[in-house]
């Protein structure tokens, strides 16, 4: 994979210029994307600035995110050929730090459930994941050492694990989704996906203008709560081995790590996500669910049957539980530095016909908390474990990812 903080060191160093780092990742495409489908469009003619903490750094961002000079089309034939006339706040910000948005990425059609044309990039017969598909196989593919997503449930975590690539979705609103088609507002979450911890650490203080993000650290003995979700459906046994051998590395790293069982009210707003999800999909996208139904896909058109079934006090009901478990949850930090559970119930499963089950992250977007998603080294198809952090501690949250990563090497 190509790393960002790798092509920064070269180009600091001066055996690599900015154009050159773009000119690697134009060969990796072309190597790479024919077969892979991850890329919905490329700029042919990209402005490459020579300076900036991310001069020289291509970046991928979702179809649902807005970039002006290459359309967004929110992987649906509503929006062929739509052109924005800006920037999304985050793309703008990344730009300004010198990056170059030189590719949009695919999606599934309004970041929903029905599969993109992306295969995986470790074996084409399995899904890449999604929403964000196009992004998590790009990046680990090493055809962009960077790239934007979002996620709703699972759709940065869960790919970035079927992908072999790091991802963190921050904590809610830390990056701004203006100029992002809006799903569900109340969990719709940009997330960013880069070859390892280290940098995706690097690319969120820069995005964010938090230096103390990428400087944080675990301590000497971070305290850590294994958590099995045992009120979701069981993983698979590769997602428990991922979980078994991340745990090991932590304790040799020198954390103290011990079972959790969450509290029932983690699992009471665990079955209300949908809920919050459908109903607000419904409102969100109104004018396509009133004025273009026909040209919805299948699962869109399901989840939006279903939002327009909910009543408001339902939904309302569905917040509180939500509200109640977020204050639960931010106790239990009085006792622990982070979370260590599952990013995904098993490796990519064969099929295109599905992105997978988001059942291992749904909790955890509602709870609007930072997931970082470690790869756990292996034989096969990868598969990735994640570090949950208390809300806007996002540092440690990715600090103590990096310690379980390097662990694991």
């Amino acid at each position: 994979m190509l790393s960002l903080l790798d092509l920064r060191a070269r180009i600091a160093a001066g055996t690599l210029t900015p154009t050159g780092a773009i000119d690697l990742c134009r060969a990796a495409i072309a190597a790479r994307e024919p077969a892979l489908r991850a890329l919905v469009t490329l700029d042919a003619a990209p402005a490459i600035p020579e300076t900036g903490p991310l001069a020289g750094i291509a970046v991928g961002v979702k179809d649902i995110i807005n970039s002006a000079g290459l359309p967004t089309q929110m992987g649906s034939p509503i929006y062929q050929g739509w052109h924005p006339r800006g920037d999304a706040a985050v793309v703008a910000r990344l730009k300004s730090l010198g990056a170059v948005a030189l590719a949009k990425t695919t999606t599934t059609a309004f970041a929903s459930s029905d599969p993109t044309a992306t295969v995986n990039p470790h074996d084409p017969g399995h899904t890449p994941g999604g929403s964000s598909a196009g992004s998590a196989a790009a990046v680990g593919a090493g055809m962009l050492p960077l790239a934007l997503g979002t996620q709703t449930a699972g759709s940065v975590i869960r790919p970035a694990s079927y992908c072999g690539c790091a991802a963190v979705k921050p904590s809610f609103r830390l990056i701004p989704t203006v100029g992002v088609k809006t799903y569900s507002w109340a969990l719709d979450t940009v997330g960013l996906f880069a070859a390892g911890v280290a940098d995706v650490a690097h690319a969120l203080a820069l995005a964010t203008g938090r230096s103390e993000i990428a400087g944080a650290e675990p301590g000497s003995a971070p305290r850590i709560g294994l958590v099995r979700l045992d009120f979701a459906e069981a993983p698979e046994p590769e997602a428990e081995t991922a979980l078994t051998r991340a745990r090991q590395a932590a304790e040799r790293a020198g954390a103290q790590v011990t079972d959790l069982a969450l509290p029932p009210e983690l699992a009471q707003a665990w079955e209300r996500h949908r809920i919050i999800q459908n109903y607000e999909g419904r409102l969100a996208l109104a004018w396509e669910y009133d004025t273009q139904a026909e040209a919805l896909p299948p699962l869109v058109r399901a989840h939006l049957d279903a939002g327009a079934a909910i009543a408001p006090s339902v939904y309302d009901d569905a917040r509180r539980h939500a509200h109640r478990a977020r204050r639960v949850f931010k106790d239990l930090f009085a006792d622990y530095d982070a979370i260590l559970t599952f990013s995904a119930p098993g490796p990519a499963p064969a099929t295109l016909a599905s992105t997978g089950d988001p059942r291992f992250n749904q909790l955890w977007t509602l709870m609007g908390v930072p997931c970082v998603n470690v790869p756990v080294p292996g034989d096969r198809l990868p598969i990735g474990v994640q570090v949950i952090g208390r809300f806007g501690d996002d540092g440690r949250a990715l600090a103590v990812a990096r310690m379980i990563e390097d662990a694991l090497r």
